[in-house]
């Protein structure tokens, strides 16, 4: 039988979708035909550091929290109930951008997103390596950029994600990907056994950062 929008949040079988938009973090709830039936948001801006765009850690959290009550309120306002249960929570994010961990689980350095354009050298580079187009914005850009200007901190990469990969992991302790966003990180064709990285100056195959 079919439930009504309120039948379907009582009973736990609406799904939730996060979006961390570039201007607004989103959250929808929907039936279980797919069709909207809440939402709430919030409004962000990302912010210049050191010559790089940026969102900080204490910004993202903060944004879904404010996200997720403004959905909250309005769950409330229009059905006269709270969200107890869910069937599913699905995240997605901007793709691309930079976000390095070390073994401990720190972030490394503030989250770089796609709007830098200072991996030209990198995409470049790889590019000719891959024989495919590497855009600036992409996770593997940045991360060679990062090599070519020797920043201290890559020495000490244990995992490297994205946006919704970060969220997705610090909900649920899966470190995982959809193909979707991983198309954003690097090239994936069957024929790429291993990613590269610098070496002694020189660009070669390395067991560095191995295929996912």
């Amino acid at each position: 039988m079919k439930l009504d929008a309120k039948s379907t949040i009582e009973a736990g079988k609406a799904i939730l979708g996060i979006e961390l938009g570039s201007t607004r973090i989103k959250a929808v709830l929907i039936d279980q035909e797919n069709k909207p039936i809440a939402q709430g948001s919030h409004t962000w801006e990302n912010q210049l550091v050191n010559g790089l765009w940026t969102y900080s850690i204490e910004a993202i959290w903060s944004g879904l929290q404010d996200c997720y009550a403004d959905l909250r309120s309005n769950v409330k306002n229009l059905y006269g109930i709270e969200i107890e249960n869910l069937a599913a929570i699905g995240v997605s994010a901007m793709m691309h951008g930079y976000m390095p961990f070390n073994e401990k689980e720190e972030i490394l350095v503030p989250f770089r997103t796609w709007r830098n354009t200072n991996t030209g050298r990198a995409a470049a580079e790889l590019s000719e390596l891959f024989v495919y187009n590497i855009p600036l914005r992409w996770s593997i850009s940045h991360l060679y950029q990062a090599i070519l200007n020797n920043e201290a901190h890559v020495k000490d990469i244990k995992f490297l994600t994205t946006l919704a990969g970060y969220v997705h992991w610090q909900i649920t302790g899966e470190k995982v990907l959809g193909i979707g966003d991983a198309s954003g990180m690097l090239p994936h064709r069957s024929d790429y056994q291993q990613l590269f990285c610098r070496n002694g100056g020189q660009v070669r195959q390395s067991d560095c950062f191995e295929r996912i």
